[in-house]
C-alpha cells in the first residue's frame, strides 16, 4: 500500500530534545498508513487502560478520526512498530478505522523504548507505581545499566559521609541522571530516592493490583499496612470486588487489628493459666515444704496472690 501525506497536528513528546540532544519528530510530516501495517512492540511500558476513558476516546475517534498521529518506526516487509500512541492505536481498532496517520522515524531499540516511556510518563492518569517504575526504567536505559544498578547509584550519591560521593556527583553518569530528572520534571534524584523508591517495597499482590489499575494508590497503601498475608489478600480482593472507599478500608483494618489484639490477649491469658497449673503441680511434688526459708518466701508470694485475686 502506498503512503499518503497527512496534514494534522505535528507529533510532539515533551522532553525529547533533552533525551536525544536533537530536534525530534515535531516538524515531521505525517503519513497515512494501513492500520494492519502497524504492530505493537514486545516491550510496552503501559499495562492498563481505563475502560471508561478508552470508550470515550473510541467515540471521539469515530466522530473526528485520529487528530494526533502515532509515532512508529519502520520494520521489514513494509511494516511499522508502534513507538508511542497505543491508546490511539487501540481506539482506531475499536472504531473500525482502516487507515491512521503516523510519523515515521528511524530509531534504535533503546531510543524507541525511551520515547515510549517518556510519553507514558506524561499521562495525566499515571499512578505513583507506574511513574516510579517508568522513571527507573528511563534511568536504566540512559545509563545502560540495570534498574538495580541505577538505584545503587542514587543511594551512593545520597551519603555525603562517604569519600566516593564527590566522584559520583561529578561523573558523566550523574550528568545523565540529572538530564533524565530535568526532562521528566517533578523530582530531584534525592526526592525520587526517598519518596518514590520505597513504594517498590510494597507487597507483590499490592504492586500487581496497582500496575493493573485495579485499585487506587491511597487505598493500596492502607491495605499494605496489614501484616498478615492472608488477611491482607482477603481485604485487597474485597476492596476491589466491592469498590470499597478508603474510609471503609480503614474501618476493616481497624476491625482486623482489634480482632488480632483480642486473639493475642486470649492466647496470653491461656498461657498464664497453663503456667499457673504447671507451677501448682510442681509445687505439690517439690521438697520446698521442708525448707523453712523457702516456706517464708512462699508465704509472701501467697499473700501477694491473695491480694491480687481479691481485687477481681
Amino acid at each position: 500500500m502506498s503512503v499518503r501525506k497527512h496534514h494534522s497536528q505535528p507529533y510532539q513528546i515533551k522532553g525529547v530534545n533533552a533525551l536525544f540532544g536533537e530536534p525530534p519528530v515535531a516538524e515531521a510530516a505525517a503519513e497515512i498508513v494501513s492500520l494492519d501495517q502497524i504492530c505493537l512492540p514486545q516491550q510496552q511500558p503501559r499495562r492498563y487502560f481505563d475502560p471508561m476513558a478508552m470508550q470515550e476516546l473510541v467515540e471521539s475517534v469515530k466522530q473526528h478520526g485520529i487528530l494526533q498521529p502515532m509515532l512508529v518506526r519502520p520494520l521489514l516487509d513494509n511494516k511499522y512498530e508502534l513507538v508511542a500512541g497505543e491508546r490511539r492505536y487501540r481506539a482506531a481498532q475499536a472504531a473500525g478505522l482502516e487507515e491512521v496517520p503516523v510519523v515515521v522515524r528511524e530509531l534504535q531499540d533503546s531510543e524507541a523504548l525511551q520515547l515510549a516511556l517518556l510519553e507514558n510518563l506524561q499521562r495525566e492518569d499515571l499512578n505513583p507505581i507506574e511513574e516510579t517504575e517508568g522513571i527507573l526504567q528511563l534511568l536504566a536505559l540512559k545509563l545502560n545499566k540495570t534498574c538495580e544498578s541505577a538505584i545503587a547509584l542514587l543511594n551512593q550519591a545520597a551519603h555525603p559521609e562517604r569519600n566516593s560521593v564527590d566522584n559520583v556527583i561529578h561523573s558523566l553518569e550523574w550528568q545523565l541522571v540529572q538530564e533524565v530528572f530535568n526532562t521528566v520534571g517533578k523530582f530531584t534524584p534525592e526526592s525520587f530516592r526517598t519518596n518514590r523508591l520505597p513504594l517498590l517495597n510494597l507487597p507483590d499482590e499490592i504492586l500487581d493490583a496497582l500496575r493493573l489499575g485495579h485499585i487506587a494508590y491511597t487505598k493500596a497503601r492502607a491495605i499494605a499496612k496489614v501484616n498478615d498475608v492472608t488477611q491482607r489478600q482477603a481485604l485487597l480482593e474485597s476492596a476491589i470486588a466491592s469498590d470499597l472507599s478508603l474510609t471503609q478500608i480503614k474501618e476493616r483494618i481497624a476491625q482486623i487489628t482489634a480482632s488480632s489484639a483480642n486473639k493475642s490477649g486470649r492466647s496470653q491469658s491461656s498461657s498464664l493459666k497453663s503456667r499457673m497449673d504447671t507451677a501448682y503441680r510442681f509445687a505439690k511434688r517439690s521438697k520446698v515444704w521442708d525448707n523453712p526459708k523457702k516456706q517464708k518466701q512462699i508465704e509472701k508470694l501467697l499473700v501477694e496472690l491473695e491480694k491480687l485475686f481479691s481485687q477481681d
